[in-house]
């Protein structure tokens, strides 16, 4: 075997790992030059879809926080197929309903105004679900393991208005208001365009978070009012070594448009800093009555 070919079957397994595709798929991506050991997942071509892909991983983050992750689906899905002009995730079967009725926007009167994603819509399209937002071309495609499921997709409410079934062709205005808002962030813009790369990137890398969430329930993901990533655990994968294959992934590369940060460097360790933009880790004990609960059932 050849360096060269060498090289491609190490950024293939390095794809694979991340994205649960098989060896194959990502041995040809490589050798198409489609991906590299710099960058062994496809990125987003657009900014649009990026940003698609970030709101997606901080609402599920927030809205699942509460609910029991399986099987190590963190955000609710087990593998990913990323291409430059969109993304295909698969569904875990436990949480798919629960992920469409995350991320659908909606008015909450309890809550206290707009949840999910604003302008995103969802559209049957060959079988499977598709997401996409009203004002540009980025989609999210979704697919469910078992061919005859049918989503139970939620209703309106008490106090509750769901603005993907009022507002099928139309952005209301709190969802106008909250992309208004997003665009002319009161943060640090940089900062945006960094978490945005970094969210999209770990989207596209369902495979790693499995390490983290497989043990048992107790994972969890959740975010500081969307501005990092923070993903807690207590057993199975070592802190460390998640950190690396994440690290590997090319979770942290810098793309040239971002801009170095001197908060770059790791404060600590489990940090992954990247624009000021932040991917935390963190293993904390385990606690035995719930580990012996779970060993019961």
């Amino acid at each position: 075997m050849s360096r060269r070919t060498d090289n491609r079957h190490r950024v293939a397994t390095i794809c694979r790992e991340a994205t649960g595709l098989p060896h194959h798929t990502c041995l040809g991506w490589a050798e198409a030059g489609l991906i590299t050991r710099h960058q062994p997942v496809p990125e987003p071509g657009d900014e649009a879809q990026r940003a698609l892909e970030s709101l997606l991983v901080a609402e599920l983050a927030d809205g699942l926080r509460e609910g029991e992750r399986r099987d190590g689906a963190l955000l609710g899905f087990t593998s990913a197929r990323p291409t430059r002009t969109g993304l295909t995730l698969v569904l875990h079967p436990a949480m798919a309903d629960r992920v469409l009725s995350t991320v659908l926007p909606r008015i909450d009167e309890h809550y206290g105004g707009l949840r999910g994603v604003p302008g995103l819509r969802i559209v049957p399209m060959g079988g499977n679900l598709v997401l996409n937002q009203l004002q540009g071309q980025a989609t999210v495609a979704l697919v469910h393991p078992d061919p005859d499921w049918r989503p139970l997709l939620p209703e309106h409410g008490d106090g509750l208005t769901q603005l993907w079934r009022r507002n099928r062709h139309r952005l209301h205005p709190a969802e106008v208001a909250e992309l208004r808002g997003r665009a002319g962030s009161g943060g640090d813009p940089g900062s945006v365009l960094a978490q945005d790369w970094l969210n999209s990137r770990l989207l596209r890398r369902p495979g790693l978070l499995v390490a983290a969430g497989v043990v048992h329930g107790s994972a969890n993901v959740y975010t500081h009012g969307g501005e990092d990533v923070v993903v807690e655990w207590c057993c199975g994968v070592d802190r460390d070594e998640l950190e690396r294959r994440l690290r590997r992934s090319g979770l942290a590369e810098r793309p040239d448009r971002i801009t170095e940060r001197l908060r770059d460097r790791p404060w600590f360790p489990g940090e992954i800093a990247m624009g000021g933009a932040f991917v935390t880790l963190r293993r904390g004990p385990c606690y035995a009555p719930y580990a012996t609960a779970r060993r019961a059932h």
